[in-house]
């Protein structure tokens, strides 16, 4: 084993047996799903009280607040003490939550949840269903600066129709609507201490929250510690602390799993996977993942306001090349944005004999050559295997007499850059919120706000979406998204460069842990057997 060892009685029945589906294709399918997850409820296992487990991510937390982050690391722990109408499974998909009952109209665009009695929050508080519609209306407050709000668009409102009953009214249909409402950012949050302390709520401690933990102590940069709620609807989870540790370090989060100092690892260097297969037997776990590494071009400015020259740094790229030699780890080149885990079709729109000279004449045409180079600069940040990738990527485009200077630089000043649109081509990619396509392509839209770091602008690729999101039939509205984003595609605002895989290390004797494409692993399902 790899983890620090400490006996545990397990009580109940597998969590891995909870049942439900969440996707499913047009407004009914999608009502018929949420219906049958409301019929059942979540399970947990039991053990010792003092049992723990370490948990090492990839960054620090950057936020307590659900409404005010974005990155995987803040919303993971955010999930772990906060709780919606549905939850998040061991396996990815939805399930209910704070929710026992739902009854929808006709044409899927309003449903009406029952809240399981005697819900509270961990200070024992009540939680009504007030609380949710402050919360959608907090959500939607442009004072908030949720950086997730536009996700939730698809959603009129969330009222309250008595206290224990909540309404939720759809602008459109949204088959994925289970997954959306198992967002940390629709929980159940304290609107009592929010409207006491406003922002500095999340300086309580313990903290308030509505899950299956709160949080005990936060040593910034070094650890952030979880107990169980006292006052949790469910039964208790299975593992009394969880302890969270930022190791941007890989190799050192590497080092520190095979010395027994942590329970599982997000990610694996993929130059050490073949030693961690062959060290840490039983502890690699591989899968796929719903998201796509990809760079984004600055449309608004040259040199990548012409699609000629972004057209022909595609084309020059060896993406197989980079996902089976350089990663190495099971990712597979990108031609597309969607990753095929989630339906996405890699169509190389580029194809054809000749690629080298097809390339030059793009650039010539654009004005480039060797007597008149391309030189811009590559943005990425600090950590991961980004700097690799911008190397290659420059020593693929040089026999080009294109010139690519690497620009580093920490994460948060990398993206505050792509915010404001300052840079030529950046590291950038997508990993998804919900598992839809279109949470893919809505970042591209031109209204999507700083979250569309290329600055791309299509009338009728806004058109396609926008069509697609208001369609029923699941057939067509998957005809729709094709369609826009082989447009996207053609107009190569991004550079798609790889489809992710999940790289975890996960101890051999903890159990509850199912790999996923949506990469999510909630603590209270996870414990360690006994020795």
């Amino acid at each position: 084993m790899y983890g620090v060892p400490a006996p545990a009685t397990c009580r109940n029945h597998s969590p891995e047996t909870a049942t439900g589906r969440i996707l499913a294709g047009g407004a009914r399918a999608a009502v018929a799903t949420l219906a049958a997850l409301l019929l059942g409820g979540g399970c947990t296992r039991q053990q010792a009280p003092h049992e723990g487990l370490v948990r090492l991510s990839d960054d620090e937390v950057k936020n307590l607040d659900p409404q005010k982050i974005s990155d995987l690391t803040s919303l993971r722990v955010a999930e772990d003490q906060f709780e919606g109408l549905m939850r998040h499974r061991g396996d990815g998909k939805a399930e209910p939550g704070l929710a026992v009952a739902m009854r929808c109209s006709g044409d899927g665009l309003s449903c009406r949840f029952t809240l399981r009695p005697g819900l509270r929050f961990s200070d024992g508080v009540p939680i009504t269903a007030t609380i949710f519609a402050q919360g959608f209306a907090r959500l939607r407050d442009p004072a908030t600066l949720a950086p997730n709000a536009k996700l939730f668009d698809g959603i009129a409102d969330i009222t309250a129709d008595d206290p224990a009953t909540v309404t939720v009214t759809l602008r459109r249909p949204l088959p994925w609507l289970a997954d959306l409402l198992a967002q940390p950012a629709l929980a159940a949050l304290p609107m009592h201490r929010i409207a006491a302390a406003g922002d500095r709520w999340t300086s309580d401690r313990p903290l308030v929250t509505s899950g299956a933990y709160r949080l005990t102590g936060w040593r910034l940069g070094d650890r952030l510690t979880l107990a169980r709620n006292p006052a949790w609807h469910d039964r208790p989870a299975p593992t009394a602390t969880i302890i969270w540790q930022p190791a941007e370090d890989k190799l050192a989060a590497l080092r520190r799993f095979r010395g027994q100092e942590a329970d599982t690892v997000s990610d694996i260097p993929p130059a050490r996977l073949a030693w961690a297969r062959a060290h840490l037997r039983g502890a690699v776990r591989i899968a796929p993942y719903a998201g796509t590494y990809y760079l984004a071009f600055n449309t608004r400015k040259p040199p990548f306001d012409d699609v000629r020259v972004r057209r022909a740094l595609s084309i020059a790229i060896d993406r197989n090349w980079i996902a089976t030699q350089l990663m190495g780890g099971g990712e597979a080149g990108a031609l597309g944005l969607v990753p095929p885990v989630l339906g996405g079709r890699d169509a190389d729109l580029f194809a054809g004999h000749d690629r080298p000279a097809r390339i030059r004449r793009l650039l010539a045409a654009a004005g480039y050559g060797p007597a008149h180079p391309l030189v811009f600069d590559v943005r990425f940040n600090s950590g991961g295997d980004h700097r690799r990738i911008a190397v290659a990527l420059a020593a693929m485009w040089q026999p080009y007499a294109v010139e690519a200077r690497l620009l580093n630089s920490e994460a948060a000043l990398h993206f505050a850059a792509l915010r404001l649109g300052d840079f030529q081509l950046a590291r950038s990619g997508w990993i998804a919120d919900v598992p839809a396509p279109e949470n893919f392509l809505s970042v591209h839209l031109s209204k999507a706000g700083a979250v569309n770091y290329s600055g791309f602008a299509d009338p009728i690729y806004d058109r396609l979406v926008a069509q697609a999101l208001d369609t029923v039939d699941p057939a067509a509205r998957t005809r729709l998204l094709e369609e826009a984003e082989q447009r996207l595609l053609r107009a190569a605002p991004i550079l798609p460069i790889y489809h992710y895989v999940s790289r975890s290390l996960v101890a051999p004797d903890v159990r509850g842990w199912q790999d996923n494409p949506m990469n999510i692993h909630p603590s209270r399902l996870l414990y360690r057997m006994p020795r």
